[in-house]
C-alpha cells in the first residue's frame, strides 16, 4: 500500500504564463517553488499525481549531516537550518525535530570510518560525537546488547514524511504561487534555442525558465529534448509499525536494521542500503556509467524483476506534445514491495529489540530511489538549453537536503548569492567517468 500522506488542495486554475515553472511535486520541486514564491517570483508547480506521493513520502525522514559526502555536506548543514524555519514561516508543523541520530556498531573498521569522518567534520564546523563502548551501550540500552562503539550526531534530526512536503506546498500558495496536481508536463517548447513554454495536459504555460525536478522520471523527460542525463533507480522496500513502543531512540542505525520514530508514534523500519535493481530500458542504456557505483554498492543490491519495466518511468520511448504520456498513465510510482525484504526487516528488528513483536505492521511500501553515477545530485542549467534547469538524481538523500537544494535553485534563478557553492552539482560533470568519485555514504 502507499505510504501515509497528507492531502492538499490544488490551485483552482492553470496560469497562462509564469516567470518559472517547476516540474515535479517532490521535496526538491516543492521547496524550489516555495523559495521562489516567497521572493515574489511568479511560479507554477506541476505535479502529475499528488504532491510528495512518490519517494518524498516513502523515505526514512532523516535530515542529517552525519556521514555526508564532502560535496553534499554544506547543503545538508544549511538544510537543517531551513527545516527549522519552515514551521515558523508557514505556521504549520512539518514534524522536524533535532532528535539526534544514533549509530551503533560491533565493527572496528566501521567505527574507524566514522572517526575519520568526525575528524573531517570538525574542519567544517560540524559536531559529531564518537561513543565509547560504555556510552554506546547506554545509548542503545533498549537493545539489551553491549556495543563496541557508536556515533551520535546531536544536531541532526527527522521530519514527518507524511506531512512535511505538503505543508511546504501549501506555503507556495500562501506566498502567491500556484500548485497543480493531476497535471503532467508533456514537453518543453523552445524559441530561438531557449525555453519559451511548458506543454501540459491542461494547456501551455508561457515561461522562460523551467526546473525539472521530476525525481525518477527526470531522465526520460530529458530524453524528449535530446538531453542525455545518466540516471538509474533502485527499488527500496520499508515498513512501518503501529504506535506502542516506548523508550527507543528517535532514530537508530545498526548494520542489520534502522528505525525512525514517525509522527504518529509508530516507527519506520528498514535495512540501510538494501534494494532491488529492476532492469529497464534506461538501466541498460546507462549501464556502463553505473559500473563504478555498482562496484561500490553491489553487496546491498539484488537483481529485481519486471516491476520497473511495467512502471514506465525509465522508458526510452518518445511522445508528441498532444499524446498521452507515461506520466499520465502512471500518476504515482507505487511499485510492489519486496515481501522477502519486508519479512527480513521485521525479523531483524525483533531480534534487535524483542519488544517490536508487541506491535503490528501497519504499512509496507516500496519506492524508486533515483541516482546519478557518482551518487551526487545534479543541480544547474543544462548546457545548450538556456532556461532549462535540472534538479534530480538525489540518490536517496533528497528529503533531508531538499530545502537547501530548493533554496540554491531559487538563488540561481533570481541571481542571488548562492546558499552553497553550486559547482559540485553542475550537470556537465557527468560527461566524465565516475571512477574515484562515487559518494562514500
Amino acid at each position: 500500500m502507499p505510504a501515509p500522506l497528507m492531502h492538499i488542495e490544488s490551485s483552482p486554475s492553470l496560469p497562462r504564463e509564469a516567470d518559472v515553472v517547476v516540474i515535479g511535486g517532490g521535496v526538491v520541486g516543492v521547496f524550489t517553488a516555495y523559495y521562489l514564491a516567497r521572493r515574489g517570483v511568479s511560479v507554477a508547480l506541476l505535479e502529475k499525481g499528488r504532491v510528495a506521493a512518490e519517494q518524498s513520502s516513502r523515505n526514512w525522514g532523516w535530515c542529517r549531516q552525519q556521514n555526508r559526502d564532502a560535496r553534499e555536506l554544506p547543503m545538508a548543514t544549511k538544510s537543517l537550518d531551513l527545516w527549522e524555519k519552515v514551521a515558523q514561516e508557514t505556521g504549520e508543523d512539518t514534524g522536524f525535530r533535532r532528535c539526534g541520530l544514533l549509530y551503533l556498531s560491533q565493527d572496528e573498521n566501521e567505527l574507524a570510518g566514522w572517526a575519520k569522518w568526525r575528524d573531517f567534520a570538525k574542519t567544517v564546523g560540524v559536531t559529531t560525537q564518537m561513543l565509547t563502548a560504555e556510552e554506546a551501550t547506554e545509548r542503545g540500552k533498549a537493545t539489551g546488547r553491549r556495543w563496541k562503539g557508536g556515533v551520535l550526531s546531536p544536531t541532526d534530526g527527522t521530519a514527518d514524511t507524511s506531512r512535511a512536503v505538503p505543508v511546504a506546498a501549501r506555503g507556495i500558495m500562501a506566498a502567491g504561487g500556484s500548485v497543480h496536481q493531476q497535471c503532467a508536463a508533456r514537453t518543453i517548447e523552445l524559441s530561438a534555442g531557449r525555453v519559451s513554454g511548458v506543454v501540459t495536459e491542461g494547456g501551455t504555460i508561457r515561461t522562460k525558465t523551467v526546473v525539472m525536478a521530476g525525481g525518477a522520471w527526470a531522465s526520460s523527460f530529458c530524453h524528449q529534448l535530446g538531453i542525455r542525463f545518466p540516471q538509474a533507480s533502485v527499488r527500496s522496500s520499508i515498513l512501518a509499525v503501529a504506535p506502542g513502543m516506548e523508550g527507543l531512540p528517535g532514530a537508530l542505525v545498526t548494520s542489520g536494521i534502522a528505525f525512525t520514530r514517525r509522527g504518529n508514534g509508530g516507527y519506520t523500519l528498514a535495512i540501510s542500503g538494501r534494494a532491488r535493481v529492476d532492469p529497464t530500458p534506461q538501466q541498460l542504456r546507462f549501464a556502463r556509467e553505473f559500473v563504478p557505483m555498482f562496484a561500490r554498492r553491489w553487496r546491498n543490491l539484488s537483481p529485481g524483476g519486471l516491476e520497473g519495466w511495467r512502471q514506465g518511468h525509465e522508458t526510452l520511448a518518445k511522445w508528441a506534445p498532444d499524446e498521452v504520456t507515461p506520466m499520465e498513465r502512471n500518476r504515482i510510482l507505487d511499485p510492489r514491495p519486496d515481501l522477502g525484504q519486508i519479512n527480513l526487516t521485521y525479523r531483524r528488528a525483533c531480534e534487535l529489540i524483542p519488544e517490536f513483536r508487541r506491535v503490528t505492521i501497519a504499512d509496507a511500501w516500496a519506492g524508486y530511489i533515483d541516482s546519478t553515477p557518482d551518487g551526487i545530485p545534479v543541480v544547474g542549467e543544462v548546457e545548450g538549453v538556456p532556461g532549462f534547469i535540472l534538479a534530480a538524481g538525489f540518490s536517496g538523500h533528497g528529503f533531508g537536503i531538499g530545502p537547501g537544494a530548493g533554496h540554491l535553485i531559487a538563488d540561481i534563478i533570481t541571481g542571488c548569492e548562492p546558499l552553497v557553492d553550486p559547482r559540485p552539482y553542475r550537470p556537465e560533470r557527468l560527461k566524465t567517468a565516475a571512477w574515484g568519485k562515487v559518494a562514500e555514504f
